[in-house]
C-alpha cells in the first residue's frame, strides 16, 4: 500500500494538469494508427489488420503537416487476399475551443491526406491511383508527450485497373508521441543532450 498510494498521486497529477504544449509550432507527432484489427478464429480463419505510420511538423499552433504511408492485408480462407498501400502528404487541425474538449485531456481533430495508393486482390482485381483520405478523430492525452487516438475516416482511390473508384469507411485507433522540434532533430542528429 505504501507503493500504490504515490504512484496514484502521481498519475492523478499527471492526468489532472492541462497542458497543450505538445501541439504548439515546432514541435513534432510521430506514431501510427491501426485500423480493422481483427482476428477471426474458427470456421472462416480470416485475419485483417492495417497500418498507417505518421509523422508531421507543426507549422504553426494546432496546425501540422507532414507524411503518412500506409499498408495492410486481409486475407480469409476461401476469399483470397487483399492487399493494399500508399503514400503521400497530410494534414491534421486540432480545434482549439474549450467546448469541445469533452474529457478534458484530449483535442478534437480533422485530417486529410492525398497521395498514390493502391489495391491488389488475388483474384486479380487491382485499383491504383489517386488517394484521398479526410475524417475528424480525437486524442486523448494519457501524458503530456503520449496521445491516444480515434480517428473515422474515409478513404477511396480513383485510378486505373480493373475498378475505375474503390472506397471505405474506417475506424482507426492508434497512438502518437509528441516531442520538442529541438529536440527531436537533436536527436536525429545523434546529438543528445546531457
Amino acid at each position: 500500500m505504501k507503493k500504490i498510494l504515490p504512484m496514484l498521486i502521481i498519475l492523478l497529477a499527471i492526468f489532472s494538469t492541462k497542458t497543450y504544449a505538445q501541439i504548439q509550432k515546432g514541435n513534432v507527432m510521430v506514431g501510427a494508427d491501426l485500423a480493422n484489427l481483427n482476428f477471426i478464429l474458427g470456421g472462416g480463419g480470416a485475419f485483417q489488420a492495417q497500418l498507417n505510420p505518421k509523422v508531421a511538423f507543426f507549422i504553426k499552433d494546432n496546425l501540422a503537416v507532414g507524411a503518412m504511408v500506409n499498408f495492410d492485408i486481409s486475407t480469409a480462407k476461401g476469399a483470397g487476399t487483399t492487399i493494399g498501400w500508399g503514400v503521400g502528404p497530410l494534414a491534421r487541425y486540432y480545434v482549439n475551443d474549450p467546448k469541445m474538449d469533452v474529457l478534458k485531456h484530449g483535442r478534437l481533430f480533422f485530417e486529410g491526406n492525398v497521395g498514390i495508393q493502391g489495391v491488389s486482390l488475388s483474384g486479380g482485381s487491382n485499383t491504383t491511383g489517386l488517394g484521398l483520405g479526410v475524417g475528424p478523430g480525437y486524442t486523448y492525452f494519457i501524458t503530456n508527450n503520449i496521445g491516444l487516438e480515434t480517428l473515422v475516416k474515409y478513404n477511396g482511390i480513383v485510378g486505373f485497373g480493373s475498378e475505375a473508384y474503390r472506397s471505405q469507411l474506417g475506424l482507426n485507433i492508434g497512438f502518437q508521441i509528441y516531442l520538442n522540434g529541438r529536440k527531436a532533430l537533436a536527436i536525429a542528429k545523434g546529438d543528445r543532450e546531457k
